[in-house]
């Protein structure tokens, strides 16, 4: 009986210090704000001025082009193909006198390729100024050169090739290709309706805009939805899409576990946790809801993090939001979810205590009943039982 007591008691000593061997889905939440593990990480806990830093740093064309002019003047540049027409109102340089007199004398010149010097050239008007100018602009300085020399000149200068003012539109579009810009100002979605629209879906699909060495990332829905992206096309400018289905993992105490789509542009924390069927009511701990995600260093020192005892340009970071504030959920409302997002809801403290209870009960009677069997089979042999035999009652008595 003595052995039997010190053994359990060993066994329920070495149990205690190392619940490691109990099963579980993942780490415990003490394990993660103790800062255990082989790779670094830091821990942010979800609050209203870590959503501002993240906020600031979505990936939005607005965020990283901050463009908010209007149209921008389409001029000619160097390699655009010019057509000039001149008019006189009589005979003059361009109209013989046999002719005569008559409405819509005109001459037109041929097409003329800005040059490397910038200039255009048109007969008895010499070099004409082209580069950076508008077309009326330019119509304006061939009257002036031609005035002294021709009968009441007008002249109408038409953009026929622009090569140099246009954008391009490559990626998941029906018609990829080179745009000239419109003198009346398109906006990125215009732009990529002329290219024919989408292929694919539009809550999959991604807009790069290039622009002056600078690029920018955004969703195509955030074009829709905050009309501050959906900026002025540029001169020059390269649009490029691409479609990427995104996707997160939910581990742990939420109702699911697995892979799960997004199925929308934009997707919140509190949207992801509910399309994993929320939380265990059984097994979650509420206040141990974790996202595992890597954030540049900008983003992280921002944050708070100290980012000098990490290496390389990507550090890796676990948010914890606690559900059991009330108002918690509103900043997982605010918490916009990031392709291959991991979500890792860990047990409640409780759970860990009746695993390891039945864990010890299961132990305990596993030694308990051999012992048990062994009496009970040497009281049948000696004979020690007792034996209890009943009549029936008769009806007499």
């Amino acid at each position: 009986m003595h052995f039997r007591l010190a053994f359990l008691t060993a066994l329920i000593a070495t149990l205690v210090g190392g619940c490691a061997i109990m099963p579980v889905a993942g780490p415990q939440s003490w394990d993660i704000t103790s800062g255990q593990g082989d790779l670094p990480y830091a821990l942010v806990r979800l609050r209203p001025e870590a959503l501002n830093v993240l906020a600031a740093h979505a990936p939005r064309i607005a965020g990283r082009i901050a463009d908010g002019r209007g149209p921008q003047r389409v001029v000619v540049e160097i390699g655009d193909i010019l057509g000039v027409t001149v008019y006189e109102t009589g005979a003059g340089l361009f109209v013989q006198n046999d002719l005569g007199v008559r409405p819509g004398n005109f001459f037109t010149v041929p097409p003329q390729a800005v040059g490397p010097d910038g200039n255009i050239t048109v007969p008895s008007a010499g070099p004409i100024p082209a580069k950076g100018r508008t077309t009326a602009e330019i119509e304006r300085e061939i009257v002036a050169a031609l005035k002294k020399r021709s009968l009441e000149p007008n002249a109408v200068v038409t953009l026929l090739d622009q090569r140099s003012s246009a954008y391009t539109v490559l990626g998941d579009v029906r018609a990829a290709g080179r745009y000239a810009a419109n003198a009346g100002g398109e906006r990125l979605l215009e732009a990529i309706g002329r290219a024919g629209g989408l292929l694919g879906a539009g809550n999959e699909s991604w807009v790069v805009l290039e622009r002056n060495g600078k690029k920018a990332v955004s969703p195509f829905g955030a074009l829709i939805d905050e009309p501050g992206n959906n900026i002025y096309v540029r001169p020059r400018d390269l649009i490029y899409l691409y479609r990427e289905p995104r996707t997160f993992l939910a581990f742990g105490a939420s109702g699911r576990q697995g892979q799960f789509p997004f199925e929308a542009w934009r997707v919140s924390l509190s949207e992801a946790i509910a399309k994993a069927t929320g939380l265990s009511d059984l097994t979650a701990d509420p206040a141990s809801v974790f996202l595992y995600r890597g954030e540049t260093r900008e983003v992280a020192a921002q944050l708070g993090v100290d980012i000098s005892r990490f290496e390389g340009p990507v550090i890796p970071i676990i948010y914890q939001a606690d559900l059991r504030d009330p108002g918690g959920y509103f900043l997982t409302s605010r918490f916009e979810m990031r392709n291959k997002d991991v979500i890792y809801v860990s047990n409640a403290a409780a759970v860990e205590s009746t695993k390891f209870l039945n864990f010890v009960r299961t132990i305990v009677a596993t030694v308990q009943d051999p012992v048990t069997l062994a009496n009970s089979a040497k009281a049948l042999s000696t004979g020690g039982g007792t034996t209890i035999v009943t009549q029936p009652i008769s009806a007499g008595n």
